[in-house]
């Protein structure tokens, strides 16, 4: 299951499956907050879009949650809330999500999930919420640091549903 940790700047959750995983996504998705950004870090295989279709089917969505390698942006047109997934990897200049429109999905109303951020700099506004995920023994560790006044009021929310 997860545990849980308090941190200066944030909260440490342990994963120790792919369940565990889609649950905190879950438990994001209950406390989200509209036109939250995401940035979801790690390496190939740490479990982002595992954990996004958690957050996706917490708020309703009943089919399938694919990585957006190949069309860089999934969209999930939910009952409560628009949610955009996008899976940067394959980028190869930032400014190719200048001519998708990227700009238009960041409306202060859409929750945007971004894997592989990185890849744009320069174009992608500032996250509210930094999920960091790596290895621990077969698990994983999450790192979740919030950026914004929203990122930390989402962190608080989920520290005191932990406790």
């Amino acid at each position: 299951m997860t545990d849980l940790h308090n941190e200066q700047k944030g909260l440490t959750l342990s994963a120790a499956d792919e369940d565990a995983m889609i649950s905190l996504g879950a438990q994001l998705a209950a406390v989200r907050t509209a036109g939250m950004v995401v940035y979801l870090n790690g390496e190939l295989g740490m479990g982002k879009t595992t954990f996004s279709r958690g957050f996706i089917r917490a708020l309703g969505h009943s089919g399938a949650v694919k990585s957006p390698t190949y069309t860089l942006v999934e969209p999930y047109q939910l009952v409560e809330s628009s949610v955009y997934h996008f899976d940067l990897y394959r980028l190869n200049d930032p400014e190719e999500l200048e001519f998708m429109g990227i700009r238009d999905y960041f409306d202060g109303v859409n929750i945007c999930l971004i894997e592989w951020s990185e890849k744009g700099v320069g174009i992608l506004p500032p996250a509210d919420l930094v999920i960091n995920i790596e290895s621990e023994g077969l698990g994983r560790l999450l790192s979740y640091v919030a950026t914004s006044d929203i990122g930390k009021g989402v962190v608080d929310q989920l520290a005191a549903n932990s406790d």
